[in-house]
């Protein structure tokens, strides 16, 4: 069976404040996720990522902004399409104080309502199942690099 949505989280050891402008500053989220990061901030609003090596770039557009604790957009639908339940997936980053860090969970869901063959699903979750995975460790390598955290973080899942 093929899941609907793609969990991943991290610890980190750095406070709820400065992970969320890791996450929603577009030049903070060039350092961890992709090479572009476009994002005007606001339900409603316009956002762009792209990734050169791959060739790829995913606009979307802002669901729901609640700082510091949630941050959501939707992606991957069809060209000249508005981004709705249905015809995307959802990605909401969930953040929450852990002692004295955060933890930091993405869970990017909708799979089963695309009309997408289940060939094509198995691949995307594979794919971003894999991105994801790749990219909370990277995030919490850059908030380990940077002056305010003092630990290492930890990986989860």
């Amino acid at each position: 069976m093929i899941p609907d949505s793609i969990e991943r989280d991290v610890l980190v050891d750095a406070p709820v404040d400065v992970v969320w402008t890791v996450v929603t500053e577009p030049a903070k989220l060039m350092q961890w996720f992709s090479d572009l990061a476009e994002l005007d901030l606001r339900p409603g609003g316009a956002g762009v990522f792209a990734w050169t090596a791959a060739n790829a770039t995913a606009p979307l557009v802002v669901q729901e902004v609640d700082a510091p604790r949630k941050f959501s957009f939707r992606w991957v639908h069809p060209e000249g399409e508005t981004p709705r339940e249905g015809n995307s997936t959802l990605v909401e980053i969930l953040l929450s104080a852990e002692g004295d860090g955060t933890r930091l969970r993405i869970v990017e869901s909708g799979l089963s309502s695309l009309d997408w063959t289940d060939e094509r699903k198995e691949h995307f979750v594979a794919d971003h199942g894999q991105g994801w995975g790749k990219h909370v460790v990277a995030l919490a390598s850059y908030l380990q690099a940077r002056s305010e955290v003092t630990a290492p973080a930890h990986a989860g899942r």
